[in-house]
């Protein structure tokens, strides 16, 4: 077989879900669910992460209890800049979440195989980075405590939530959200926590996966009820996408400052969610394949796709940054344009060229498809690509709230120790759940993945 021919074999480019043709069925049931029950190969390096991520989750933990003990003014917020490091991170791990539902709910809707690889790892990241943005508006609110007054529930008081409040906003986005991705999540691992309680050996194995499945047995009625319940949640998540980022991004209309008001940010946000998303499930598809050997599950073939869909997305953030800086010009305000020239030329004009650097400069190189089916190169882009979309979350927020319509009103901004603490501490907060799904959950949807191979070989069996 000639060099050509064996890498399109190895790529499944020829096949819709991009695995290799002629691989068994047994075999993804041997890679993936064999590895909560069979952990030992992997044991050692998994202790590393964990301990690592547990140490992050200390240090958070620590930080919050400063922020409840001590209050906001810990932070480093002052007037004029009330949002700083709280709303900043809230929107940039907020918006980290969006890929992973877009990737499994509108993948699914639309019929693309190829998804069965990367939906579980993206769906758990959604609700990872779901749980790291929810928490910001508790903390920050000065009260935390009483954060359920923001939930329209009846009460003896009478006491409603003030639905123009941001706050409120928070609550119902993050809720629903957060909602719909568990259910959506669960639901899909049924079938597969039933076979992982088929080939446990251990009765506490057994007892915990099949308590999982509901009674799974595999009937077509079962088939029939489930992939309907699947489908529906899809089309719950794909709008809840879009509408979550379009509402979070007039949460910066209801302040009166210059730069938070321009029409482009709805379908702006959305992009740049979808964006920064995309590149969290490019660290996590590569590091997984890397430390569990799943070359022939996640193939490079899924890298190369996934690079494309980050440049498209990347392309459609750009033009946020091009439609926003024109808009400001175009617009013949004076205090629009100085805005605008604060972002490029200001005292933190390092976040809007940062911004462009990692977001649009760096990207390009995923025109070449040498890049995108680099593994190493891919990630280090992804990852400057998650730099890019924070540094863009400061040049947002951070530098209009610097430069109010009163120069005498101008002040600098710094976050403080327990700002930056608190902000590192919630990789940990994501970390630690995602080593024990790790260590507990099959992390691709193997009957998913054994469905698309059937399929494609016309129903024989291996």
């Amino acid at each position: 077989m000639s060099r050509t021919n064996a890498e399109s074999c190895y790529l499944g480019a020829d096949t819709p879900h991009f695995l290799p043709r002629q691989m068994p069925l047994g075999e993804v049931s041997d890679r993936v669910l064999t590895i909560p029950v069979d952990f030992a190969p992997y044991r050692r390096a998994w202790w590393a992460l964990f301990i690592f991520s547990c140490l992050l989750l200390g240090l958070f933990v620590a930080s919050a209890a400063v922020v409840l003990w001590r209050g906001v003014g810990v932070f480093g917020n002052n007037i004029p800049v009330n949002w700083g490091f709280p709303i900043l991170n809230y929107m940039w791990w907020l918006g980290i979440g969006h890929a992973g539902t877009f990737i499994s709910a509108m993948l699914l809707l639309l019929n693309r195989p190829w998804r069965n690889s990367l939906n579980r790892l993206a769906e758990l990241m959604t609700i990872m980075a779901v749980v790291c943005a929810g928490i910001y508006p508790i903390l920050h609110l000065g009260r935390p405590w009483l954060f359920y007054w923001s939930a329209p529930y009846p009460n003896t008081m009478e006491l409603w939530p003030q639905f123009k409040s941001p706050t409120a906003w928070d609550f119902f986005a993050v809720l629903g959200y957060l909602s719909v991705s568990v259910i959506f999540i669960y639901i899909g691992s049924i079938p597969d926590f039933a076979s992982a309680r088929d080939h446990a050996r251990k009765r506490r194995y057994k007892l915990f996966y099949g308590l999982l499945a509901l009674g799974w047995r595999g009937a077509s009625s079962h088939w029939a009820h489930w992939r309907r319940a699947y489908r529906f949640i899809a089309l719950l998540a794909v709008p809840l996408v879009f509408s979550v980022s379009s509402g979070y991004s007039f949460l910066l209309d209801l302040a009166p400052e210059t730069g938070w008001h321009s029409t482009v940010f709805p379908p702006y946000f959305v992009a740049g969610a979808i964006f920064s998303g995309f590149a969290l499930v490019i660290v996590i598809a590569i590091g997984l394949r890397h430390f569990f050997g799943w070359q022939s599950l996640i193939t490079v073939k899924h890298l190369d796709v996934l690079g494309i869909l980050l440049l498209a997305s990347g392309w459609m953030t750009a033009y946020g940054y091009f439609a926003d800086t024109f808009i400001a010009f175009y617009s013949g305000k004076e205090h629009e344009i100085a805005m605008a020239m604060a972002c490029m030329t200001g005292p933190m004009a390092w976040s809007w060229w940062a911004a462009i650097f990692f977001n649009l400069v760096c990207l390009q190189a995923l025109w070449w498809p040498q890049v995108r089916r680099n593994g190493k190169a891919l990630f280090a882009i992804a990852v400057g690509v998650l730099i890019g979309m924070w540094c863009e979350r400061w040049m947002l927020i951070i530098v209009p709230a610097t430069r109010d319509y009163l120069p005498a009103m101008w002040q600098s901004y710094s976050p403080s120790f327990w700002d930056w603490s608190l902000f590192i501490g919630t990789f940990g907060l994501f970390l630690v759940p995602f080593c024990l799904f790790m260590r507990l959950l099959p992390m691709v949807s193997t009957f998913e993945v054994k469905e698309a191979l059937h399929s494609y070989r016309g129903g024989s069996d291996d």
